[in-house]
């Protein structure tokens, strides 16, 4: 009942929403190291973990293998060393089938279980609120799979063993093979990644999980009443020619559809987070709707909003003090390269030695 408590207990509450990107999620954790940090310089309390300060972590594919982390109480820190050694195994030896997915399921498994072992998504010792957002692929719907004792789908959800839930999340196609759930009632679903959807980047679908009436937490809005703070795994500007895009085949296009539709569904989670907030941390979205600091669509902010990501470009590496880097750049993109997982973790931390500070959470959100 200490969940229910903290989940349905008055005050303000804090969201924590963490991006999809392979590999990538090594950059991720230099920002959560960063937080930690000065959550627990602010609070007074050396042994402060995120799961103490935020009431709901969530995350989509690589995101939601740390979010799970986090939320059973890792540090930033060991979740830092877990992941740059479980990277190394999980995109170890490519298949050579060109026609199977390119990585064996097995070492992402037994690492998954090596982490939160025999754990339901509803067990009673994770202290925070989790949601790990999947993509049914026989129903084409999104499930954010929340471990809320009050939801819907609880009373089927709740067995889910943790990491087949966070299994289900990560299972990129292409990459992995889907994951088969037991989703309750004799039924079993067909899922791969979340990222397959408009939340890679999981914050808009975060904010609607903890606010609308659907959902269990139904969490009242406002500036000081509710904190999203999202995290990315690097970005960059896509950059070709007119032949390069009238010159591709069949194949060319299978490969950049992806990303160019998950790029235009992470910025427009921006749009509307940006639109409804007067954000700390503002992005520039393009020449014509610039960084939306002269916007807002509600009469107040109905929440406070924090994104932090970086450019993995090499003007911005360099600027990052990382001129090693920023030669390869290019090469440092790839979701599935675990060679880069080191790399990426001191991107990380050096953008968010950067970009996060204290004054960017503001007071009405300490802990009491």
């Amino acid at each position: 009942m200490a969940l229910l408590d903290r989940l349905t207990s008055e005050g303000p509450k804090r969201i924590l929403a963490l991006d999809g990107g392979g590999i990538r999620g090594a950059l991720t954790v230099g920002y959560l190291e960063r937080i930690e940090t000065l959550l627990r310089q602010r609070h007074q309390k050396p042994d402060l973990r995120l799961c103490d300060y935020f009431d709901l972590i969530g995350g989509t594919s690589t995101g939601a293998i740390i979010a799970a982390a986090l939320a059973i109480g890792l540090s930033a820190a060991e979740i830092k060393e877990m992941y740059l050694e479980l990277g190394g195994r999980v995109f170890g030896k490519k298949k050579l089938k060109f026609w199977d997915a390119r990585f064996s399921e097995k070492p992402l498994r037994d690492e998954l279980e090596r982490i939160f072992g025999d754990r339901r998504l509803g067990d009673p010792s994770i202290p925070t609120g989790l949601c790990v957002v999947a993509k049914r692929a026989d129903t084409a719907s999104v499930w954010p799979l929340v471990n809320h004792p009050r939801g819907k789908y609880y009373p089927k959800n709740a067995p889910m063993l943790l990491r087949d839930v966070v299994r289900a999340s990560t299972a990129a196609p292409t990459y992995f093979v889907p994951e088969r759930l037991d989703v309750g009632g004799g039924e079993w679903g067909g899922f791969v990644d979340g990222g397959v959807s408009m939340a890679n980047n999981p914050a808009l679908q975060l904010f609607l999980v903890a606010t609308l009436k659907g959902f269990p937490f139904r969490w009242p809005v406002g500036e000081n009443r509710l904190l999203l703070v999202s995290v990315g795994t690097g970005f960059w500007t896509r950059q070709g020619t007119v032949g390069d895009v009238t010159d591709n085949n069949l194949l060319d296009w299978a490969k950049e559809v992806p990303g160019l539709l998950m790029d235009d569904a992470t910025w427009q989670n921006q749009v509307i987070l940006q639109y409804l907030s007067r954000t700390a941390t503002p992005w520039h979205i393009d020449s014509e709707i610039g960084d939306l600091s002269t916007d807002l669509l509600t009469p107040e902010p109905v929440l406070t909003y924090l994104r932090y990501n970086v450019r993995i470009e090499g003007s911005e590496l360099a600027a990052l003090g990382l001129d090693v880097l920023a030669a390869k750049a290019g090469t440092l993109r790839e979701m599935s390269d675990a060679d880069n997982r080191f790399d990426l973790a001191r991107i990380g931390e050096a953008a968010a030695s950067r970009q996060v500070r204290d004054q960017h959470f503001p007071d009405a959100f300490n802990l009491s």
